[in-house]
């Protein structure tokens, strides 16, 4: 097996558990992560032309990496390719910039097709006691609203969209249902949230393939007054928007032990395209 050429980079296999938030990246550096969500595909990764990460399995996160500011190409080949000339993805550009935090997502679209979103991380500082939740969608899977205290926080949450908001760093209530209806399809169950840090859940795999999972990842949101003290977070899509499945994906993220919800008077949701 060849070796990768960032030695500090970190592998582990996420389903169903987080990660300890990493400390943030040096001033003028961009974090960067990259997490694998295609299933049955053990993938290598290039970067601008040079091996980065090899036999890249399925449900792995790497990183954070701490990259000087600019733009990457990155191309995802078959595992154990001989270069980065026949890729199975790319090559796509990801425009890093200076003190940003960026998760990159190899990743189902609704209708299975393969493609990668380039999400920034909301690491802008929360309120002394605050956490915060973000929820991303990269499953083949349809549509859902997030319960919380008996409301509604996230609606219509679709692939590849996330939402997010900052709460008080407790434990609360949460539970799913398909979109639109009232009738929860599991929960719900009480999870926590911890202060001065983003809780990422992902939900990826295919739900008509029987193979969905959930990972979670964790950053560290900057102290109050310390740069940046403003984040704006989003997502950059490389393939078209698919067909729904099912909904078998909500059920595996009320059942991992990340994905929190709140009340609606302490939650500002965003969605993001």
């Amino acid at each position: 097996m060849r070796k990768s050429i960032y030695a500090s980079i970190a592998v582990g296999t996420m389903l169903a558990v987080g990660i300890g938030a990493p400390a943030m990246a040096a001033e003028g550096k961009a974090e960067l992560s990259v997490f694998h969500g295609i299933p049955d595909l053990p993938v290598d990764v290039y970067v601008n032309g040079e091996l980065t990460l090899d036999d890249f399995m399925p449900g792995d996160m790497a990183g954070p990496l701490e990259l000087a500011p600019d733009t990457y190409s990155v191309a995802i080949t078959a595992a154990d390719a001989t270069d980065d000339s026949a890729p199975l993805l790319g090559p796509i550009d990801l425009p890093l910039a200076a003190d940003m935090s960026y998760t990159a997502v190899a990743h189902l679209m609704a209708d299975g097709t393969p493609t990668a979103t380039l999400f920034t991380n909301d690491i802008s500082a929360t309120d002394s006691g605050n956490g915060r939740l973000t929820v991303r969608h990269v499953a083949a899977a349809p549509a859902v609203d997030i319960w919380a205290n008996d409301a509604v926080l996230f609606s219509n949450l679709s692939n590849p969209d996330e939402m997010m908001g900052d709460v008080p760093a407790a434990t609360y209530s949460a539970a799913v249902s398909l979109t639109g209806e009232t009738d929860l399809v599991l929960g719900p169950v009480d999870v926590p949230i911890k202060d001065g840090v983003n809780t990422i859940v992902y939900a990826w795999g295919s739900a008509a393939d029987s193979n969905l999972a959930v990972a979670v990842q964790t950053v560290n949101t900057a102290s109050e007054g310390a740069a940046p003290s403003g984040v704006q977070a989003g997502t950059m899509g490389f393939a078209d928007e698919g067909s729904n499945t099912t909904l078998l994906w909500a059920v595996s993220i009320i059942a991992m032990l990340g994905l929190a919800g709140v009340g609606t008077s302490a939650l500002v949701a965003r969605r993001r395209r």
